[in-house]
């Protein structure tokens, strides 16, 4: 009942954000609904029982929650909520404001949709939903003709590679295996793989996976903040919630070459992602090449837990998992932070192209600051929640190349190598990113009268920031307590 009032409070608000003079209260509104999901997901992850129906091959509709998609339900919440009450002010005044306000409530209630359906038919019609509502918003928000073309490539690119979830699903469901790994495991491995191999292509190109990457950096930068926030920060992580779902749970046995090749896709968007990152000057731009980087770390984490389960180190193999899942966690925190640090800098300043900012840090202390915390997330640095996700991988990766056969232990530690050339490079493109924006004089008039923006947009950054932070610690402070009971 809590989840579907949750969701109820999440379409009122959208409904209201849609009524003249009622921006701003629907954007509340969206928020608590939000808020009262983010507890649904804590209950069911931290709890033993599945809310709602269970999976099932069927095609009538059905709604429900076990741990996985808990977890992903809190994560949602706890980027949306600031998110909203940035947008609650970053909105007002803009060209579209009411219909974007109603859009991003029901783009979250279709990412929420994805996360608690429990049939084909259900999660397929979220799943479209997903694709298309952010298309809307964006092309409502700016009318421009670069606009439209970023957006035309984002529902080509990602219609075509996403008819590789098409397939997956409904072959999972002609043999009766969602739900049921062993139903897919009797169809023999020739349709195992055909559902492998789709299901990767369909979910990789919505999570940003090179080579299949292309519309990612043209359609985030063009999009309002708090929708580059939640599409970065959610939208790519529910497509890996779907990848998760079939690889690691529907498809029986897993392949052994599913979890070399989650390696190479891992170690391509890695280095691609901060290769590229480093030659951009636009900042939306910049920080959307950086999510390619992430979603590959988690998909290095994937395969070593693939490849450490075949190896027979299942206690490796699941503290690989918790680090993709806790890099998820953390990626969804500090990118959704520097998608509203540059929506601020874009209001304040006019320009986002990293020549014409400068000196912003005095500035806008504020803003600047809470900036400064996600640029070090994101380039690892210790004690900020980048640093400790990273550290599980390059701890799992390590381990993995300890086991054999000797494929399997280069392939680990080529991408163990690539994971830390991964990190040094991102450390120097936010050296780069922080020095140019943050630092140093003013290099245009905006610049030097800049100030904070209103007192909403700071609250939704200052949010995210302390849970960079408090994300950072946790882990640490668990792990010292792990280690004191084994010695004791």
């Amino acid at each position: 009942m809590a989840a579907l009032a949750g969701a109820a409070v999440l379409g009122v608000g959208g409904v209201l954000a849609a009524v003249a003079g009622r921006l701003r209260l629907g954007l509340a509104v969206q928020a608590a609904g939000m808020a009262l999901l983010g507890v649904v997901g804590i209950s069911v992850l931290t709890g033993d029982t599945v809310l709602g129906a269970a999976f099932r091959s069927s095609v009538a509709p059905a709604f429900g929650l076990d741990q996985l998609s808990g977890f992903f339900l809190a994560v949602l919440a706890l980027t949306a909520v600031p998110t909203l009450l940035f947008a609650r002010d970053y909105l007002r005044g803009s060209g579209g404001a009411r219909a974007v306000g109603a859009l991003t409530a029901a783009f979250l209630l279709a990412l929420v949709g994805v996360l608690a359906a429990r049939d084909v038919t259900t999660f397929l019609a979220f799943w479209e939903l997903m694709t298309l509502v952010p298309a809307a918003a964006i092309l409502v928000a700016k009318r421009d003709r670069a606009v439209r073309g970023a957006v035309y490539a984002y529902l080509a690119i990602t219609h075509l590679g996403g008819a590789g979830v098409w397939i997956a699903l409904l072959v999972l469901q002609h043999h009766g295996a969602i739900g049921d790994p062993s139903a897919l495991a009797a169809a023999g491995t020739g349709v195992q793989t055909l559902v492998a191999i789709t299901a990767l292509i369909g979910f990789g190109t919505k999570a940003g996976f090179v080579p299949l990457h292309s519309w990612l950096p043209r359609a985030h930068p063009v999009a309002p903040a708090h929708l580059s926030a939640l599409m970065s920060g959610m939208m790519i992580k529910v497509a890996l919630y779907g990848l998760i779902r079939v690889e690691f749970q529907w498809l029986g046995a897993t392949p052994r070459w599913l979890g070399v090749t989650l390696l190479a896709v891992g170690l391509l968007s890695c280095l691609g992602g901060v290769l590229w990152a480093l030659v951009q000057h636009d900042l939306k731009r910049l920080l959307a090449y950086h999510s390619i980087e992430n979603v590959g770390i988690i998909a290095l984490a994937l395969g070593a837990s693939l490849l450490l389960a075949d190896a027979g180190s299942r206690t490796w193999a699941a503290i690989a998992f918790a680090a993709a899942l806790l890099h998820i966690a953390n990626h969804a925190t500090f990118k959704a932070l520097l998608f509203l640090g540059a929506g601020a800098f874009e209001r304040t300043v006019g320009s986002l192209d990293l020549d014409h900012l400068g000196g912003l840090l005095r500035r806008m202390p504020w803003t600047g600051g809470a900036f400064l915390i996600g640029s070090m997330a994101i380039a690892g640095l210790p004690p900020l929640n980048g640093f400790a996700s990273e550290w599980l991988v390059l701890q799992s990766l390590l381990h993995a190349a300890f086991h054999r056969p000797v494929g399997i232990a280069l392939a680990s530690g080529l991408a163990l190598g690539g994971l830390a050339a991964t990190a040094a490079l991102a450390l120097l493109c936010f050296v780069k990113v922080v020095g140019l924006a943050l630092l140093g004089a003013p290099r245009r008039p905006e610049c030097a009268g800049a100030v904070d923006p209103a007192q909403g947009m700071r609250a939704g950054m200052a949010i995210l920031a302390a849970l960079c932070v408090v994300l950072g610690l946790v882990p640490g402070l668990r792990s010292e307590e792990h280690t004191s009971e084994l010695q004791s």
